[in-house]
């Protein structure tokens, strides 16, 4: 059973809309000056950043940091290039050639209004501008840490890259209409969904001056949230509301992929994913109070129905 109280709730509501707003703030201000990117490419890549989303990775970054006495200053850069790289994994995902979706956060994808060709660049350009603001020299914290940055760039390029996140791409759409193992699958969701939210917890250590133990409960927290976090993914295609959701669901049984509800069950999945947060949990015994808010969101990433 989780061990998250549900009386805090609206503690935990009131810190993610708080830090989505700060989130979105910088995100506004550092994603580049119309007059200097391309018109349409410019509105390309707004249209997906303010599309909405829980911004769930930047703001594990923010409590990461928090929970080892860091400020939130001293993650900013390392959450907004997150979110961005998030985002250019989102519209690159919903194209034709890729999971082929109309839908994304409730509003047609990137594609649907600006064309692929611009989607494309749109998801290049978020990208890139991602370690522009990383490795920038007027970043907020620029003149302090420098060792923390480079080790933060390294680690978020590795999450985002072909032994993360775009191979994981690559794994899920040649199992297409294949039957996985559970290992394979978990493997694909490492790659795919889990490397990204792990690389967020861990630059929000770094960022915030985790020790090695810390960083190291960190990485086990994060490597159990990220699981959970798909597995609760493939969930909701099955048994979610799409006006909530905000994509198209059902569509893994029609492509005929391999999900933790086929291949499990829908009863068993659930249960692993608590599972998951349980031992997420328990990865922050070492740590004080400072941490409660990512104990909180642990039991939030299973609990949402978006």
């Amino acid at each position: 059973m989780i061990t998250v109280k549900t009386k805090d709730k609206s503690i935990l509501s009131s810190y993610l809309q708080s830090n989505k707003e700060i989130i979105d703030g910088y995100l506004l201000r550092l994603s580049g000056i119309p007059g200097n990117i391309p018109h349409t490419l410019y509105n390309s890549m707004h249209y997906s950043l303010a599309a909405g989303g829980k911004r769930i990775r930047p703001i594990l970054a923010i409590a990461s940091c928090e929970a080892v006495g860091g400020r939130i200053e001293d993650v900013i850069p390392a959450a907004v290039a997150i979110e961005m790289i998030h985002t250019y994994s989102l519209i690159h995902d919903d194209l034709p050639s890729m999971d082929n979706d109309d839908l994304r956060r409730g509003k047609p994808a990137n594609h649907k209004v600006f064309g692929e060709a611009t989607a494309i660049l749109a998801g290049d350009g978020l990208l890139t501008m991602a370690f522009e603001i990383l490795s920038g020299a007027d970043n907020v914290e620029a003149n302090k840490h420098a060792d923390r940055r480079l080790r933060i760039i390294h680690e978020i390029a590795a999450a985002a890259g072909p032994e993360g996140m775009v191979g994981g791409q690559q794994l899920d759409m040649e199992n297409e209409g294949t039957i996985m193992d559970i290992r394979e699958l978990e493997e694909l969701h490492r790659r795919k969904t889990g490397a990204l939210i792990l690389a967020a917890i861990r630059a929000g250590g770094i960022s915030g001056g985790a020790t090695e133990t810390q960083l190291q409960a960190l990485t086990d927290y994060g490597a159990k949230t990220g699981l959970a976090f798909q597995i609760a993914d493939d969930i909701l295609d099955v048994e979610g509301i799409e006006q909530e959701v905000g994509k198209s669901l059902g569509k893994d049984a029609r492509q005929n992929k391999s999900t933790y509800p086929a291949i499990t069950g829908l009863a068993e999945s659930k249960i692993l994913a608590e599972k998951l947060i349980n031992e997420a949990l328990a990865a922050l015994d070492s740590f004080d109070d400072k941490a409660n808010h990512l104990r909180m969101i642990a039991g939030y990433i299973i609990a949402r129905n978006s």
